[in-house]
C-alpha cells in the first residue's frame, strides 16, 4: 500500500525516550496490531484447509498455488518465474503475473510441512501486523514524538478500508509493510557520506518489493517522487533539497545498479520474455475509483455491519477509498490545525502531503468521471496516462490506496501536536469526539469466508499417479481458470506434499491472447472446455455432434492429456456449477467413465 510521508520536515517536537513507558506503549501497538490481524482474518483460522475467502477464492487459490509451486521450483532446481505445469503447451510467464517468490521461497519450510492453504493464512495474518508494526517504527522513530500519535496513524493505515478489502486474499497488497521500508531508505539517501551505503540497502529493497508486490512498488515510487518533487520546489525546503541532492543522485544510481543487476532476468522475462503481454485487459472505467466512495463505508467495517456500505466499488476487493465523509472532514480540520501552527518547513511538507493525496485520488477516478456509479462523461488525466508502458498494467482505483497513509500521518501528525500543546479541555474534548466519530465505524468486521470441497482422495492419496505418466496432464473439468480453481489447488497439493508433478491444460493466470495485445485471464477457450463451461454453468447437456466429438478429442490430443477428472463437489468461485450436467457432458464427449475413489475418470488413449 503505496505512501508518501514526511521527508523529516520539522523534527518532531521530542521522540520519547526508550523508556519503561516507550516499551509498555510499543508492547501495546504490538499486541493490538496481532489481535486486530488475528481477528480480520479470523474465519479461515477455523479450518485453513478447508475454508475459503467467499468473495475471492480463486485468488487464494492462486496464491496458495504459487507458495506451492515457488517452493518445489526451488527445492527442485526449477525456474520459479517461469513454468510448464500450467497452460500446456505454452506455459505461463509468472514474471508478469504476481509470482510472490521471495514469499514463496522463504516460506517453502513452512509450506512443506503445514501445507499451501495454512502457509498462505500464516502470511496473511503477519502481511496486516506487520505492515502495522512498520508504519508504527517509522512514525514513532522518525516523524513524531508521541506513542500514542503513531499507534493511531500506523493502525490506521494497517487495518484501513483498502488493506482489510486487499485482505480478501491478496497476498502482494496486504504486504503494505514493505512502503515504509522503503520510504525510510529513500530518505536516507540524503544523507552526507551514506550515499553508497544507502543505495545498496535500498536497491536490495526494491527487488524484494518487487518480487513481492510489483505493483505496489510502482505506486510507491510515483507517490514518492511526486512528493519530493513538491517539497523539493517549497520556497522553505529549497536550499536544503539543493544542499542533499548530490548525495541523493549519487545513491539512486548505485540503487538502481543494484536493483538492475539482482532484477535483471524478471525484468527481461517481464516485458521481453515468451507469454508476455502488455497491458492487463482489465477495463480502466469499470476499475477506477468512483468519486462518492470516498465518503462511503467499506462492507467489512462497523458501519457496513449496520447497514451503511454501498456497492461502489467494482468488486469487493478494491474498496480502496472508501473512508467515510466523516473522516474526511477529520482530514481536512487536521490540516488546517498543523498549517495553522506550522513553522515554513513544515508547511513544506504539508504541501507535500496534500498534493499527493489529492494528485493520487483524481487519478484513481480513472479516464472518466464516476460519480454514485454513474458516468459523468468527464474526461480525467489518467485517460492520458493509460496508454503509456507499465501505467496500462495498473488498476486506476488502486491509486486511492496511496491516500490512506498520508491520511494516517496527517492523524499522527495532529495527535502529536494535540499533546505537545493541549487546546483545552473544551477543544479537546471535540478533538477526541471527532477522532472517534471518524475512526470507529472504520474499524475492520473479520473477512467473509465459508466452506470449500477438500481435495480429492484421488489426489491426497497420490492415486492419480497410476494413471498419469512423470510430468503427464491431467485436467479436471471445468478446465481450471479463475472461476474455477480446483485444479491449482490439486496441483498445489502435489507439490507441497512431493507426490511429484502433473501438469494442467489451463489454469489461473494472465497471458497473451486479450484484445489489442493486452493480456487475459487463462488461454483462449477452445471447444472441449466451452463445452464443459456451458454444461457446468447452465446445467444443460450442450448439443454434442460427431465434429464436437473430433474437435474436444483434439484438444485432449494437443495438450496431451492422459486423465479427465471430475469430483463429486466442483467449487465455483463465481458461482455454483452442476456435477451431474458436467458429468453427462464428459460421457457424451469421452464415453463412460470409471469410478476410482472419490472422483469419476475418463483416461484417454494416447493416440
Amino acid at each position: 500500500m503505496p505512501s508518501s510521508p514526511t521527508l523529516a520536515a520539522d523534527q518532531p517536537p521530542t521522540a520519547a525516550p526508550d523508556t519503561g513507558r516507550g516499551r509498555r506503549a510499543d508492547l501495546i501497538v504490538v499486541i493490538v496490531a496481532v489481535v486486530l490481524a488475528v481477528w480480520v482474518t479470523s474465519g479461515l483460522w477455523r479450518d485453513p484447509n478447508q475454508r475459503a475467502i467467499t468473495v475471492n477464492s480463486s485468488d487464494q487459490a492462486l496464491f496458495e498455488w504459487l507458495l506451492a509451486f515457488g517452493g518445489h521450483a526451488v527445492t527442485h532446481g526449477e525456474n520459479p518465474l517461469f513454468t510448464h505445469l500450467l497452460n500446456v503447451p505454452d506455459g505461463v510467464n509468472l514474471a508478469v503475473n504476481t509470482s510472490i517468490t521471495v514469499y514463496a521461497v522463504v516460506f517453502a519450510p513452512l509450506t512443506y510441512l503445514i501445507g499451501p492453504p495454512a502457509t498462505f493464512l500464516v502470511i496473511l495474518t503477519l502481511n496486516l501486523a506487520a505492515t502495522a508494526l512498520a508504519w508504527y517504527w517509522l512514525l514513532s522513530r522518525r516523524l513524531v514524538g508521541s506513542r500514542l500519535a503513531a499507534g493511531v496513524g500506523a493502525l490506521f493505515i494497517a487495518f484501513s478500508p483498502g488493506m482489510v478489502s486487499h485482505a480478501n486474499a491478496h497476498l502482494n497488497w496486504t504486504a503494505g509493510w514493505l512502503v515504509p521500508l522503503l520510504v525510510a531508505a529513500v530518505f536516507a539517501l540524503r544523507r552526507p557520506g551514506r550515499w553508497w551505503r544507502g543505495g545498496l540497502a535500498l536497491g536490495v529493497l526494491v527487488a524484494v518489493a518487487f518480487s513481492i508486490a510489483a505493483e505496489g512498488l510502482f505506486f510507491t515510487a510515483l507517490a514518492v517522487a511526486v512528493f519530493l518533487g513538491v517539497w523539493a520546489v517549497h520556497p522553505a525546503r529549497r536550499a536544503q533539497a539543493r544542499a542533499a541532492l548530490p548525495d541523493f543522485l549519487r545513491g539512486l544510481a548505485v540503487t538502481a545498479l543494484v536493483a538492475g543487476v539482482l532484477l535483471a532476468y524478471p525484468l527481461w522475462l517481464h516485458f521481453a520474455g515468451p507469454q508476455r503481454f502488455h497491458g492487463t485487459g482489465f477495463d480502466p472505467v469499470i476499475h477506477a475509483e468512483d468519486i462518492a466512495a470516498f465518503g462511503a463505508y467499506p462492507s467489512r467495517s462497523l458501519a457496513g455491519a449496520a447497514g451503511l456500505d454501498t456497492s461502489l466499488a467494482p468488486n469487493p476487493t478494491e474498496e480502496n477509498s472508501f473512508f467515510g465523509l466523516p473522516l474526511l472532514l477529520l482530514t481536512v480540520a487536521c490540516f488546517g490545525l498543523l498549517w495553522r501552527r506550522a513553522s515554513p518547513g513544515r508547511r513544506a511538507t504539508l504541501t507535500a502531503l496534500g498534493v499527493t493525496a489529492v494528485v493520487f485520488a483524481v487519478l484513481s477516478w480513472g479516464p472518466l468521471a464516476k460519480w454514485n456509479g454513474r458516468r459523468t462523461g468527464q474526461l480525467l488525466p489518467f485517460g492520458v496516462l493509460d496508454n503509456l508502458p507499465v501505467v496500462n498494467a495498473a488498476l486506476p482505483s488502486r491509486l486511492a490506496l496511496v491516500v490512506a497513509p498520508v491520511i494516517g500521518v496527517l492523524l499522527a501528525y495532529t495527535v502529536d501536536r494535540l499533546r505537545a500543546t493541549p487546546p483545552g479541555r473544551t477543544a479537546t474534548w471535540a478533538w477526541g469526539v471527532g477522532f472517534a466519530v471518524a475512526l470507529l465505524p472504520l474499524l475492520p468486521t473479520p473477512l467473509l469466508t465459508s466452506v470449500r470441497p477438500p481435495v480429492p482422495e484421488f489426489v491426497t492419496a497420490g492415486t492419480w499417479r497410476q494413471y498419469v505418466s512423470p510430468g503427464g496432464v491431467l485436467t479436471p473439468i471445468p478446465l481450471t481458470l479463475d472461476v474455477t480453481p480446483d485444479g491449482q489447488r490439486w496441483q498445489a497439493y502435489a507439490l507441497a506434499h512431493r507426490q511429484g508433478e502433473f501438469r494442467l491444460p489451463a489454469g489461473f493466470f494472465l497471458g497473451p491472447g486479450g484484445p489489442d495485445g493486452r493480456g487475459r485471464i487463462g488461454p483462449p477457450p477452445r471447444t472441449f472446455d466451452t463445452l464443459m463451461d456451458q454444461a457446468g454453468r447452465t446445467g444443460l447437456v450442450p448439443i454434442v455432434t460427431e465434429g464436437s466429438i473430433r474437435l474436444s478429442r483434439a484438444d485432449l490430443r494437443y495438450w496431451g492429456v492422459e486423465a479427465v477428472v471430475l469430483p463429486d463437489e466442483v467449487h465455483g468461485a463465481k458461482y455454483d456449477l452442476d456435477e451431474d450436467a458436467l458429468r453427462r457432458t464428459a460421457t457424451a464427449l469421452l464415453g463412460e467413465p470409471r469410478r476410482v475413489d472419490d472422483v469419476w475418470l475418463w483416461t484417454v488413449p494416447a493416440s
